[in-house]
């Protein structure tokens, strides 16, 4: 008896150490209580952004609303959204609520046209943010005296300095290497002995593309898991990820106009869905032609409201990204829902011949073809009155390059595209290496259609 007794210990304990939680209590806490925080920090939030911010107050003078005639977190609902284009309209600096002399960091968007869209924080801010990223890599399976390889970029971009500041939290050891250099990611990533890597999905990939021209098998480093963000990507793709590097891809969630990362991360023993952490933020899905709110488990656009930022509070920000909330009791432990895995972008869908296309269905169809590398692009063309898409990938490394077989795997592409996804496109295939590579967010759509002036 005593072996098993032993064993049962034995086992007890790594459960204990795989469920360790960077704040326990509130990672724990009964729904009726998250609800019950929400309620009275919404208060405080919307009476911040009433005060505070003309832009909001306007808003819900005209709702005929006030902060103190909430009486219920089912009232949100009665208020306006918050977009992208507002947040361009007030540039650089009219959503804050705190004057830009108490601010003590600006980030900006990673967009590549027009004007940015601005993000202060205030100490408080920053504070709560490296919280909020500590405990999304707990999450995750990351723990104090790792080494963690950041490879999200620096700068404006949220990526960096979020994981950087998180990661320090935690008391982890951040090498912040940001992005590019890839042969040298290569090597500081065995040398350094990194745990974890972080980074997008797309630049994981590429890491692992040039590791193996390099002859260096990351799956035997001491790699165990990656923490991959800042861009939608497909369960065929995390499992094209973890066979080539040898890790654990976890899936990490936020917007720089929100927070940054950190609002929400996959946990290590579910790895079924994002926990939002709802002691700081209201989640919603809507319709997105209606605005209609929607109930747990209805795919929708998902609607972001924050609770505890003190610059930039958003009132239901319309994120654009489609997904599904879930309540549902996760084997973790955790009790805040869950964001399932986002498929696609409402901003990012394509109308082909009748027909709506997200790229991440068509990275889902062709992650995992044979003889087919896993980087793409679509490039959109207007051919007479409409639509043309060409779907641009590349042959795997290995197969050999002849015209022949090229023919060959773009039969089988258009075909496996057509059933899957239900759109005829044309299939281009080029060499290794043709389709640009990025160390930050990947760009999948070439859209070269007129523009409307």
């Amino acid at each position: 008896m005593k072996p098993r007794t032993s064993t049962r210990r034995r086992t007890a304990k790594k459960a204990t150490a795989r469920r360790y939680r960077y704040a326990p209590e509130v990672e724990t806490l009964p729904r009726e209580k998250i609800r019950a925080l929400q309620l009275r920090r919404l208060r405080a939030s919307l009476r911040n952004a009433y005060d505070n911010v003309p832009f909001h107050r306007q808003r819900m003078t005209a709702a005929g609303f006030e902060p103190g005639d909430l009486k219920s977190l089912g009232d949100l609902e009665g208020l306006h959204f918050t977009l992208k284009a507002d947040m361009i309209a007030c540039y650089p600096f009219e959503l804050f609520a705190r004057p830009r002399t108490e601010l003590i960091r600006l980030h900006a968007s990673s967009g590549t046209t027009g004007k940015p869209t601005v993000a202060g924080y205030t100490r408080k801010d920053i504070d709560t943010w490296s919280d909020l990223m500590a405990r999304s890599m707990a999450c995750a399976g990351i723990r104090p005296g790792d080494v963690v390889h950041n490879a999200y970029g620096y700068g404006l971009f949220t990526g960096g300095l979020g994981v950087h500041y998180g990661g320090e939290r935690l008391g982890a050891t951040v090498v912040p290497m940001s992005g590019g250099g890839t042969e040298r990611q290569v090597l500081l990533l065995n040398d350094f002995g990194a745990r974890v890597l972080t980074c997008t999905p797309s630049y994981a990939l590429a890491i692992a593309e040039v590791a193996e021209k390099q002859g260096v098998d990351l799956r035997k480093s001491k790699l165990e898991i990656g923490l991959f963000g800042a861009e939608p990507w497909s369960e065929s793709m995390r499992r094209e990820i973890q066979v080539r590097m040898g890790l654990r891809a976890m899936d990490l969630y936020g917007l720089s106009e929100i927070l940054g990362p950190g609002v929400a991360c996959e946990c290590e023993e579910a790895q079924a869905g994002l926990h939002g952490w709802e002691d700081h933020f209201v989640f919603e899905t809507i319709d997105p032609q209606t605005g209609k709110t929607l109930d747990y488990g209805e795919t929708g656009e998902m609607v972001v409201t924050t609770l505890t930022k003190e610059a930039l509070p958003m009132i239901r920000y319309r994120t654009r990204d489609i997904t599904r909330l879930s309540t549902e009791r996760c084997e973790c432990g955790r009790t805040h829902l869950r964001i399932l895995r986002i498929t696609g972008r409402n901003d990012d869908m394509l109308i082909i011949r009748g027909v709506n296309v997200y790229p991440s269905q068509i990275e889902a169809a062709l992650v995992g073809l044979p003889n087919v590398a896993p980087h793409y692009q679509l490039v959109v063309e207007r051919q007479g009155t409409l639509d043309h898409m060409t779907i641009e990938i590349e042959v795997a490394p290995e197969v050999p390059h002849t015209a022949a077989l090229h023919a060959e795997v773009a039969t089988a592409v258009r075909h496996h595209i057509k059933s899957a996804v239900g759109v005829s496109a044309e299939v281009l295939v080029k060499a290794p290496g043709e389709i640009p590579r990025s160390a930050g967010k990947a760009v999948r759509v070439r859209d070269l259609r007129p523009k409307l002036i």
